[in-house]
């Protein structure tokens, strides 16, 4: 077969609505089977349980190609409607999947049984069955250096950088209806990218820094930490919904401990854990690894209390829009209050 750019890249990804149908019935069907599908059923009666509790914070973490498979407008739809707080995630799914559409730019429907040597030829990206233009990618890097060279040169946190991500999108125009970067600088919610050069936001600050060798912004992962252990003192308690695991799993997992730490290096509640935990996930437990460590196994370092926590063991593209569906329709968010916890720090 003949490839060109034309015909590869011509199907969208599109993104999945959860207002669109209701997993309530099917969700309360697989409360009385077993296996995975109990567990997700659990995993949503609990997330239905933060939701209810006036007192907590939802952070959602986000990991793996989750947005360019279609699974941002969930997202965008639990910022709009109050249905978490804080998003903690890798910095792929923010910038090279989010914003990159936010500019306008598109995901499209591919297949892994492809000559890659011929996609890099033609400057087109795979992630497993999904393509995405390389040069589009490039305009996105760019513009992540553009918003650096318009900033004061100093440190600034990831948080601090996503929401001039967003100002930018408002200055300049969002592409798209349904931009997280964008819906959480509207309303006020903190994006926490603890990796923030693992992505194309590394490319534009690099050529940022080579362009400007002594003054010149950089992102203090730190200082990320400490933002966020300064959310959680805020709180009474605390939820966590994940998608996927790797560095925003351990980043929110061990807020709770910095919060043990007063300023003055006094303990203050050593026995203080995030109130609530659901993690959907494939990667397994065996080897010792973060991302597929147990949520009961996060009890014994004082991060996760064992009362209401939930592994689920299943693609995110078939787990997080049933997930997400059920808290929708169920309706407990409505009873919510916005935190507006960018205001908080």
């Amino acid at each position: 077969m003949k490839y060109n750019k034309k015909n590869l890249l011509k199907e969208k990804i599109e993104h999945i609505d959860i207002k669109k149908f209701n997993s309530i019935q099917l969700i309360e069907s697989f409360e009385n089977m077993a296996f995975q599908s109990r567990n997700l059923a659990n995993a949503c009666k609990i997330y239905d349980n933060m939701l209810k509790d006036k007192d907590c914070i939802i952070y959602l973490c986000l990991a793996g190609s989750i947005f360019s498979a279609g699974l941002k407008k969930i997202v965008h739809t639990m910022i709009t409607n109050n249905m978490i707080d804080c998003i903690v995630s890798t910095g792929a799914i923010i910038v090279d999947m989010d914003f990159f559409e936010a500019l306008g730019f598109k995901h499209y429907i591919g297949t892994p049984f492809i000559d890659d040597d011929k996609l890099r030829q033609l400057h087109i990206d795979r992630i497993y069955d999904t393509f995405i233009d390389e040069d589009e990618l490039r305009v996105c890097d760019n513009t992540v250096k553009k918003i650096a060279d318009s900033l004061d040169y100093k440190p600034f946190s990831s948080r601090e950088f996503i929401y001039e991500m967003g100002r930018y999108l408002d200055k300049n125009g969002c592409k798209v209806d349904d931009s997280v970067v964008y819906a959480a600088y509207e309303y006020n919610l903190p994006i926490f990218v603890p990796a923030f050069s693992d992505c194309s936001a590394g490319f534009g600050l690099l050529d940022h820094q080579r362009q400007n060798p002594k003054e010149h912004v950089t992102i203090d992962s730190a200082r990320d930490f400490r933002e966020l252990i300064d959310i959680v003192l805020e709180s009474e308690e605390t939820g966590i919904v994940m998608i996927g695991g790797g560095v925003p799993k351990n980043f929110i997992q061990d807020a709770v401990l910095g919060g043990e730490v007063t300023e003055k290096g006094e303990l203050r509640d050593p026995t203080r854990m995030h109130k609530y935990a659901i993690q959907l996930t494939l990667a397994s437990e065996y080897d010792g690894a973060l991302s597929g460590s147990t949520l009961k196994e996060a009890s014994s370092w004082g991060k996760v209390d064992q009362t209401f926590e939930q592994m689920v063991y299943g693609e995110a593209t078939i787990t997080f829009p049933l997930l997400a569906s059920y808290a929708y329709h169920k309706g407990s968010w409505k009873q919510r209050k916005p935190k507006k916890l960018n205001d908080v720090l």
